[in-house]
């Protein structure tokens, strides 16, 4: 039955804006510049129209799915 069924859930329209402020918030969070997360937070609390906060989790999640590099030993010393 499910084979020739044509319905289909669209996807919701993602926010790209959105996406990319949660995106420079998980960047700025991984090298540890408050002053950008106080930016960012400030900017996403100011802004009424983000109702639904899925696309800056989204931006986030896209981000920190991408794992870090290692950092090597100081063989210098």
């Amino acid at each position: 039955m499910g084979l020739l069924n044509r319905k289909s859930n669209p996807e919701p329209a993602r926010n790209e804006e959105t996406v990319e402020l949660g995106r420079e918030y998980a960047i700025a969070r991984r090298h540890r510049d408050t002053k950008a997360m106080n930016r960012i937070m400030r900017q996403v609390g100011n802004d009424k129209d983000v109702t639904d906060l899925s696309d800056f989790r989204s931006g986030q999640e896209s981000y920190d799915s991408i794992p870090p590099i290692p950092r090597g030993r100081n063989r210098r010393r």
